[in-house]
């Protein structure tokens, strides 16, 4: 990343950035270092600081406690012998119910961290005893469904390479099944995988977004309901990634191309596992806003869009978030952590994991606002930032 571009994102000049590198300047204050780590994609303060006797973690979470049972069965190379695999149909019944937990659950990580090792190790098998090429087709979709439910658990957790373990399985079941929702679903997950890893994975996150919409263009003729949401979902990647970039007029290109694709839904139809729907349109909306680094129409957005219109909780939560960043953005850090209270209510575990919300609660409480400092150590203790 340039210094041109680092400048532009935390809100300084290039020759500022510059003196920060060469040592010409001190050590910036707290706010200023979380803003720097936010564009860099900084998982560990220790890593930009330089001081290995603090280490706070921005971008993963301390790791769940059912992280070790998913790994296991992720891991696992030779499954038992003397299991016989559930149906299809069976199978594809546990999805949908641990898809719904998911959304419903304040503790979802919880809840489907508890389904995930039995799921993970039936898929598995019903793709290795399938007898014809027909049923281990269908095997394969269930498979990269339930990597693509792992996706959603181990995210944020302290294990980027079993992240990617995953992505790819997913992304190679989803091939084998020839099954255009997987792709588009496995596409989508592998798309924000690349993103989260930094500007320099900014293009492998294009591509695939852009090559897996050429696909599914043709199919849209006759498509069912949840074809075209992955599709419109898959539009609003590429608006994020480029929104990421700073490419203004790119991102709300792609935003009200995925706007459109919301309205040819059926009413009230919410897509099971992207939440893509015409309801997420307004979430959208102040995410893009946010990446842009434009505080006012984050605020403008977030003033339009209606949380409670988005029926599953940890996604509503990560609204709120996102809502948190752009009050941040428009300096209005009380209203900022009022919002995070709200994310806190909905679910829990998404903000105990988020790093975003981490920065904006670490920098209140190193506010000058005694009532401020208080309200943001009173947050950092209830999702486990500070001890109480």
């Amino acid at each position: 990343m340039s210094r041109v571009v680092l400048a532009g994102l935390v809100g300084r000049s290039p020759s500022w950035v510059k003196a920060v590198e060469c040592g010409r300047l001190q050590t910036p204050k707290l706010h200023t270092i979380l803003r720097i780590a936010d564009a860099l994609r900084v998982g560990d303060l220790a890593d930009l600081t330089g001081d290995q006797t603090t280490h706070v973690d921005l971008f993963a979470g301390p790791g769940h406690q059912r992280l070790p049972a998913v790994k296991a069965a992720v891991d696992a190379f030779l499954l038992p012998s003397d299991l016989e695999a559930p149906p299809t149909e069976h199978l594809q019944a546990r999805l949908a119910r641990a898809w719904r937990a998911r959304h419903s659950a304040p503790n979802h990580r919880d809840v489907i961290g508890r389904l995930l090792p039995d799921l993970i190790r039936d898929a598995q098998l019903a793709v290795r005893q399938s007898e014809t090429g027909a049923a281990r087709r269908a095997a394969q979709a269930v498979l990269s469904e339930v990597y693509s439910l792992s996706q959603f658990f181990i995210a944020y957790q302290p294990d980027a390479h079993l992240l990617w373990r995953v992505a790819e399985r997913g992304m190679v079941a989803a091939r084998e099944s020839e099954d255009p929702h997987a792709l588009g679903v496995a596409a989508w997950l592998a798309a924000q995988a690349h993103r989260d890893s930094g500007p320099a994975h900014y293009d492998a996150a294009d591509a695939v977004t852009m090559e897996t919409l050429e696909y599914l263009q043709p199919l849209l003729t006759d498509a069912d309901a949840d074809v075209l949401a992955i599709t419109g979902a898959l539009r609003f990647e590429a608006g994020y990634t480029a929104a990421r970039r700073g490419d203004n007029g790119t991102a709300w290109g792609h935003w009200d191309k995925a706007k459109a694709m919301s309205k040819s839904l059926p009413a009230g139809y919410y897509h099971p596992i992207t939440s893509f729907s015409e309801a997420i349109m307004g979430a959208h909306a102040v995410t893009v806003a946010v990446e842009l680094r434009a505080g006012g129409e984050s605020v403008k957005q977030a003033a339009a869009a209606d949380a409670l219109t988005i029926p599953s909780l940890p996604r509503r939560a990560r609204h709120r978030i996102e809502e948190a960043r752009g009050y941040q953005l428009d300096g209005q850090p009380d209203t900022a952590l009022a919002t995070l209270d709200k994310a806190f209510e909905s679910a829990p575990e998404t903000i105990r994991y988020n790093g975003y919300a981490k920065g904006i609660i670490l920098e209140g409480t190193e506010s000058r606002t005694p009532a401020r400092r208080r309200r943001a150590a009173e947050l950092a203790v209830k999702i486990g930032l500070l001890a109480a």
